[in-house]
């Protein structure tokens, strides 16, 4: 039974991929903290590719593709027409769980690192991310040419919260990398995923997830956490608060 269990434990060995090459990444920092004069910041990711003793050279050397993708949320948006010389909304689509901040580093053009297959079935760059929408009670992920996934992709990337850097990632070796993961004044807070892949001959070698934590401090943390713990009293002194300045700013431009 024995020398039976030992042979099944070679088969299976044999039978698994080797994996020649791994990554390893560091991040110049974990924890972003976003106080009241944040303008953004560069988180700087560090990077080597390791390879066994067996492994020979690439022919074509590495890619990196680094995919950053911030909490999940749920939105609606709208198409508007005009009626009667008046903008309404005509149509509206819900985006189920998309990523509210999302940016793609690689160290050259993506469509150039692998074919259309693989970066599909990997999800490998801003076009072949996957955008679930709502459509009649059922969810699923629209065509590329969808007006209202082209709409939502636009409004990210002109608020600085989508973007694709196609030199992103600078090989400093041929086997040691570092991007800068760029982090707007308007990123939301949270937990942010870090997906390193490595590339080589167009195919996929190897996976690495890392993760960094986007917070605020100081009278804005007190805030967010005033609004999401106790919103009844946060907005009984909102609205105390609007009627006194309103008060205050009578009384100093009254005009007797």
């Amino acid at each position: 039974m024995r020398a039976r269990t030992a042979a099944l434990g070679m088969l299976l060995a044999l039978a698994a991929p080797a994996q020649a090459e791994r990554l390893i990444t560091t991040l110049s920092t974990s924890r972003v903290l976003i106080s009241s004069n944040f303008t953004g910041a560069d988180v700087v990711l560090f990077g080597s590719v390791e390879r066994d003793a067996q492994t020979v050279a690439r022919r074509g050397g590495y890619d990196i593709v680094i995919t950053v993708t911030g909490p999940r949320e749920t939105v609606v948006t709208y198409r508007k027409e005009r009626v009667a010389g008046v903008w309404v909304n005509a149509d509206s689509r819900t985006f189920v769980k998309a990523p509210s901040y999302l940016t793609v580093l690689s160290n050259r053009t993506i469509n150039d690192i692998a074919d259309i297959n693989t970066l599909r079935r990997t999800q490998t760059g801003l076009a072949r991310t996957l955008l679930p929408q709502e459509i009649s009670g059922d969810i699923a992920d629209s065509t590329r040419d969808d007006p209202f996934r082209q709409a939502f992709l636009r409004l990210k990337i002109e608020r600085g919260l989508y973007r694709e850097i196609q030199n992103g990632v600078t090989f400093l070796t041929p086997a040691l990398y570092r991007a800068a993961i760029p982090i707007p004044d308007n990123a939301p807070t949270g937990s942010y995923e870090v997906d390193v892949k490595l590339f080589a001959d167009g195919a996929l070698l190897a996976r690495q997830q890392t993760a960094l934590e986007i917070v605020k401090v100081g009278f804005e943390q007190f805030v967010a956490a005033a609004a999401r713990e106790h919103g009844l009293f946060y907005g009984l002194a909102t609205a105390l608060m609007a009627l006194l300045t309103g008060w205050l700013a009578s009384v100093v431009f009254r005009k007797d």
